[in-house]
């Protein structure tokens, strides 16, 4: 059938064997199940279309499409989760739409109206609610991507493009706090380049630096900028916060190199309406050590999508690891991670107008 939306004509095909009982949901690990459909649009001739919901499962590529050879892939990650009145809700959707746009203006992709990409959003996942888990702990991450696909063996930007959506049942991303390694020899991102989007070549360059830290026993690399490894940047998967003298201390994203999170973004407002003291600044390697020597740094902690909120109880810098402050005593990051828990699961109200009901 095809269903007319608000501005899209989406056909939509369902699966006649859905999955979801087959799902233990009460041990989800993250990524590695997913719901019974996908959405799929094509770009060409200058414009977005052909959206379409169909069965989840393999398609056909061509040898020669360009972002097997290029890379001109990004992605988002969003999650939607249940409210205690049983309704679909999303955390800040349009900042999505808006920094897929900004990952695909600097890769020299097609962008996607917001209006088309939220259309498209909501109208897959009302047809995948009931894979949206109301336990504790739990919700339904949504993966948009695109990439290009022309079939041609020359470096150009493409003149095709295909957008998806898939959905993936998912629990808690890191099982209690980690350890992490501030990485001094590699580097995720340089000046000028796409450091600030969301492109698949991104995570492939972090993938080898970030496996010798996982061999030797830390769970995410922190990243330091590639000039001179002075100063702390981001981590792999999420945004990083300090507490220092009972400061909250994040980098700044004119650097060029940082992803601009949406959870540290809503961090940041949520703190400021708090009234506690917040700085965007450059931090370097010297002063965290510094802090923590002098037992000034109370609180470090990651923040993403994926991650939400992630307690880092051990931090490698050099040679040495150093223990961090229990989780137990972090005033600031347990608060605000049950507040943004309880926001968007719709168990408080929303001051600021960021969730989003389906």
């Amino acid at each position: 059938m095809t269903t007319t939306t608000g501005i899209l004509d989406i056909a939509i095909t369902k699966n006649p064997h859905s999955k979801i009982a087959e799902i233990d949901f009460e041990n989800l690990a993250f990524g590695k199940n997913f719901s019974d459909h996908m959405l799929l649009a094509d770009y060409a001739d200058g414009q977005w279309g052909d959206f379409r919901i169909q069965p989840f499962g393999n398609f056909e590529i061509h040898p020669s499409m360009a972002s097997l050879h290029y890379g001109q892939a990004l992605f988002e990650g969003l999650k939607a989760y249940k409210s205690p009145q049983g309704e679909i809700l999303l955390f800040r959707p349009y900042e999505n739409a808006r920094r897929m746009n900004r990952s695909a203006e600097r890769l020299c992709m097609a962008q996607m109206p917001e209006e088309v990409f939220m259309e498209a959003l909501t109208t897959f996942l009302d047809i995948e609610r009931d894979w949206v888990s109301d336990k504790e702990g739990c919700s339904l991450y949504v993966r948009p991507f695109m990439f290009s696909t022309e079939a041609f063996l020359g470096v150009k930007p493409s003149d095709f493009y295909r957008f998806m959506i898939i959905t993936s049942p998912v629990g808690n991303y890191y099982d209690g706090a980690i350890k992490v390694k501030v990485e001094l020899e590699y580097s995720r991102a340089g000046k000028g380049g796409t450091g600030t989007a969301k492109a698949a070549g991104n995570y492939a360059a972090a993938l080898y630096p970030a496996k010798m830290g996982q061999d030797k026993g830390y769970r995410q690399l922190v990243w330091t900028d590639s000039l001179e490894h002075k100063y702390i940047e981001e981590s792999g998967t999420m945004n990083i916060f300090f507490v220092i003298d009972g400061k909250i201390i994040t980098p700044p994203l004119d650097s060029g190199t940082i992803l601009a999170g949406v959870t540290r973004d809503s961090i940041i407002q949520v703190a400021k309406s708090w009234g506690l003291p917040l700085e965007e600044r450059k931090i370097s390697v010297d002063e965290v050590v510094e802090s923590i020597n002098n037992k000034k740094l109370t609180e470090v902690f990651g923040a993403g999508t994926a991650a939400t909120i992630a307690q880092i109880e051990l931090i490698n810098i050099g040679e040495k690891d150093y223990v961090l402050p229990p989780v137990a005593t972090r005033e600031f990051s347990n608060k605000v991670g049950k507040y943004l828990s309880d926001l968007r699961t719709g168990k408080i109200e929303d001051p600021f107008g960021w969730v989003v009901r389906i």
